[in-house]
């Protein structure tokens, strides 16, 4: 489990985690207007990988072990999560959805949407965007000290199932502070009043991930090891804040809308 913060420990993460999730937003903002079809996931990539530097952060993913090709994670139609960019070039109407982690000041924060390109879609694939970004506000919504991470996963699960969609099990959300993944995880179904207690001080990621189809999913045969895609072939949604516990409820540290 998740080992304790002293109160110092506690302010500096909260001071920093906000710096780096007001830039986290603002990036991920800016890169919604920037996306225009035309575009290949590499030529996004590259765009990110600097506006990162620019705006004083660190590209998180460049730290790990086994490194990710890629500034950000671009996942384009059936390909759910931790997407590869790619020399593939985005069509009107495209689902892509982008899930990046910066580091500031020694701490990271995580932040995920999904669009279509150029706006354009099919309206099963816009309610699924619509759905599932809806649940993870309904998680969020759970998150106050006392609350169980049961409760955020049970909201997330039945906002999910009511809209129809297949709810991914094998990818879960997370707590996140020195390190991009820590313990314990956050998954996107529970049953209510069960799981770790929050306090204040927890920053934690709500990511609710689903499909159009069946939830089933794997490795891509992209040669990366980290691209997932849907089994059925149909498309995958994936949305995503750092949030921090208060003392009467939550704040969300990455607003990028």
């Amino acid at each position: 489990m998740k080992k304790a913060e002293t109160e110092d420990d506690i302010q500096e993460k909260i001071i920093a985690m906000r710096e780096g999730g007001k830039i986290l937003g603002e990036l991920l903002k800016d890169l919604r207007e920037y996306v225009k079809p035309g575009m290949s996931e590499k030529e996004i990539d590259a765009w990110v990988r600097a506006e990162v530097v620019k705006r004083g952060a660190t590209v998180a993913y460049d730290e790990l072990e086994e490194k990710f090709p890629g500034a950000i994670c671009i996942s384009t139609n059936e390909q759910l999560v931790h997407g590869a960019p790619s020399d593939y070039v985005l069509e009107e109407g495209d689902k892509v959805s982008f899930d990046m982690v910066i580091g500031f000041k020694g701490y990271y924060t995580d932040a995920a949407f999904t669009m279509l390109v150029g706006g354009d879609g099919s309206a099963a694939v816009k309610k699924m965007l619509s759905v599932t970004k809806s649940s993870l506000y309904e998680g969020i919504e759970q998150v106050k000290p006392g609350a169980k991470l049961g409760d955020i996963g049970y909201a997330v699960e039945k906002t999910l199932e009511a809209g129809k969609l297949g709810v991914i099990r094998n990818y879960v959300g997370h707590f996140i502070g020195r390190r991009m993944h820590m313990q314990p995880d956050v998954p996107n179904y529970g049953k209510r009043g069960h799981g770790y207690e929050l306090k204040v001080g927890d920053t934690l990621c709500i990511e609710p991930m689903s499909s159009l189809g069946k939830p089933a999913n794997h490795i891509a045969r992209d040669g990366s090891g980290w691209t997932v895609e849907m089994n059925d072939g149909s498309f995958g949604c994936h949305f995503e804040h750092t949030i921090l516990v208060t003392p009467d409820g939550y704040e969300i540290l990455t607003p990028w809308e």
